[in-house]
C-alpha cells in the first residue's frame, strides 16, 4: 500500500469514490513530484475528498486548482486551493481558466465524463500542463457507454479519439501522420482499465545509434546497406 492508503482510512471524513485499482496508478506517475511545490488541476470535485487527498499525498507543497459545474463545491475553497465554477466542455470558459491560472503540473480529468467533455478539456487545456508534466483521464469506460456519448468503436469516443495519439506520437516515422505539438510534447501513453495517463516531454525525431564489432554476417544487413550507398 502507497501514501494514498489514505483514501481508504478517509481522514478527511469528506466523501471520495474513486476505482480502487487507481491508486497504484496515482503513485507510480506521480511520485516523482513529491517534494517540489507544485500546481494541480483536478476537473470534477464531488465533496471535495480527493482535494484533501492530494495535500495530504504531496505534504502541502501543491497549489490546487479545481472545476466543478456544482455552484455549492465554491464551499470547499480555502488555504491552497481554488475553486472554478463552470462546464469542462465549454470551450470559452476552459480558455478563460487557462488566462487565470498558471501552468499545470498535473491535470486530472474526473469530471462529467462525456465524450465531448472529456474531448473540449484535452483539446484546450493539454498544452497548459507543462512539459515534464502529466495529463490523466478517468473513468474512460464511459466511452462504451451510450448515455454519455460513447459506444465500442465508435468514432467520436474518446477511446477512439485517444486511439489516434499513438499514430501522432509515431509521426516521425511516416508521411501520413503530420507532426503535431503531440508529436513534440509526448513521451508517453499509458492505457489501464478506465485510466489513460499521459507523460510529456519535450522530444526530437529519433535516431538509431550502432556500437561495437560486427559478430556474424548477415547478408540481408550487408546488401541493404550496398543499397543505401549506391
Amino acid at each position: 500500500m502507497n501514501d494514498l492508503e489514505y483514501f481508504f482510512r478517509n481522514e478527511s471524513h469528506r466523501l471520495m469514490h474513486k476505482w480502487s485499482h487507481y491508486f497504484e496508478i496515482y503513485d507510480r506517475h506521480l511520485q516523482h513530484f513529491r517534494g517540489k511545490q507544485i500546481n494541480i488541476l483536478e476537473i470534477g470535485i464531488s465533496h471535495g475528498g480527493s482535494l484533501q487527498m492530494w495535500d495530504y499525498y504531496f505534504k502541502g507543497n501543491v497549489n490546487i486548482y479545481a472545476i466543478d459545474v456544482n455552484p455549492e463545491c465554491k464551499k470547499l475553497e480555502g488555504g491552497n486551493v481554488k475553486i472554478f465554477i463552470g462546464s469542462q466542455e465549454d470551450a470559452s470558459f476552459l480558455r478563460q481558466l487557462k488566462k487565470d491560472i498558471p501552468p499545470i503540473d498535473i491535470l486530472i480529468d474526473d469530471g462529467g465524463h462525456t465524450m465531448k467533455q472529456q474531448i473540449t478539456t484535452f483539446d484546450i487545456l493539454f498544452d497548459h500542463v507543462k512539459i515534464d508534466g502529466v495529463y490523466i483521464c478517468e473513468d474512460l469506460h464511459t466511452s462504451y457507454w451510450k448515455d454519455f456519448g460513447g459506444g465500442y468503436k465508435k468514432k467520436k469516443s474518446f477511446i477512439e479519439f485517444t486511439k489516434n495519439l499513438i499514430d501522432q506520437i509515431h509521426a516521425w516515422h511516416t508521411p501520413k501522420v503530420a507532426i503535431s505539438t503531440i508529436t513534440e510534447t509526448t513521451k508517453s501513453l499509458h492505457f489501464y482499465d478506465s485510466i489513460l495517463v499521459i507523460e510529456k516531454r519535450k522530444m526530437f525525431k529519433p535516431f538509431d545509434e550502432k556500437f561495437g564489432e560486427a559478430a556474424i554476417v548477415d547478408k540481408h544487413t550487408t546488401e541493404l546497406v550496398i543499397g543505401l550507398n549506391k
